[in-house]
């Protein structure tokens, strides 16, 4: 769900923005990351925090570890003053490391060191990573940097190897149902069993995504269920994807079309949210392997045309009209 969703649902309940609310506090009340949570638990019992760095798909805990590391170390009622968090998709050149981080590091004070957070680093150009890695050098002393990114390898090898590294994966169908279900109790919303699935399904491992999701679709009125959650997030249902691919590998392309074409206009998806659902539904369909071999081929070709500037509805409507062909 996008920022905008985020502050709509925000506005439409009057209340605050549920990720924020029930964000943990805490290393454990992280849902999903089991092993990271007790290996950063380590480090602040031994009193011995390095460098850090946090890579992940968007939604699984990266900021909030930073965050609870924080608010652990320093206190609910000292850790804003000595933690500095900057967003590097919005300040993405060297002089903010010139300024604002190195200005920041010279100013620590009590404690041992103090801590910076830089979320989205792998946005930093590479001279601002180059300047980085000698900032780091130089205050390593008193100042602790945690750089959280959606892929590592963006990030330069001389950053890399001063850190600790911490891959987090997508969080698990049960983290994020166990999640909703809270936060539906602590409100008290009625969310139905298929109303949580349908929350996991469009989430895909993404928890700010299904608590949005949860906020949203508890607008909608007294019961959260599964149409209401396919509704607000404008996800496909899976039967109108397998739907739609079955029609297509069975020869039926006007059929496949017609489906498609209720998903672009009527659902309101974008081209490349058809592909991603396609992509992770493969393997769920009642598909031989030959089929899902050819379907897996030709989501590719559609994904990467698409992504060059493509027309979304020719590239989809070429992918049906492909698997219709097959032999």
């Amino acid at each position: 769900m996008s920022e905008a969703d985020e502050q709509t649902a925000a506005t439409a309940t009057g209340r605050e923005i549920w990720i924020e609310k029930y964000r943990p506090q805490s290393l454990d009340d992280i849902h999903g990351q089991q092993e990271i949570v007790e290996r950063l638990q380590s480090y602040i019992e031994q009193d011995d925090i390095p460098h850090l760095l946090f890579s992940g798909p968007a939604g699984v805990g990266k900021t909030t570890a930073a965050t609870a590391i924080a608010r652990q170390v320093y206190g609910e009622d000292n850790w804003r003053g000595n933690f500095l968090e900057l967003n590097a998709s919005d300040q993405r050149g060297i002089d903010v490391v010139r300024d604002r981080i190195k200005g920041f590091a010279r100013s620590s004070f009590g404690g041992d060191f103090r801590i910076v957070f830089l979320d989205e680093a792998d946005s930093l150009t590479d001279d601002a990573q180059s300047a980085l890695r000698r900032t780091m050098e130089q205050f390593s002393d008193n100042t602790r940097f945690i750089l959280s990114c959606n892929y590592s390898s963006k990030i330069i090898d001389p950053i890399q190897s001063r850190c600790a590294v911490f891959r987090f994966s997508p969080l698990s169908d049960e983290a994020v149902a166990a999640q909703t279900r809270e936060i539906a109790a602590a409100e008290g919303i009625e969310v139905t069993d298929a109303g949580v699935d349908a929350l996991v399904y469009a989430a895909d491992g993404d928890m700010r995504r299904a608590i949005n999701s949860l906020q949203a679709a508890a607008t909608t009125g007294d019961v959260v269920d599964e149409e209401a959650v396919y509704a607000i997030t404008a996800t496909a249902r899976p039967e109108e994807i397998e739907s739609m691919v079955t029609n297509a590998l069975k020869g039926d392309f006007t059929r496949a079309r017609a489906t498609l074409d209720t998903l672009l206009t009527e659902t309101g998806m974008a081209g490349g949210d058809v592909i991603d659902q396609l992509h992770r539904s493969v393997w769920e369909f009642d598909l031989s392997e030959r089929e899902a071999v050819a379907l897996m081929e030709r989501i590719g070709e559609a994904d990467y045309r698409i992504a060059e500037g493509a027309n979304e509805q020719v590239q989809l409507e070429s992918l049906l009209a492909s698997l219709s062909l097959e032999e």
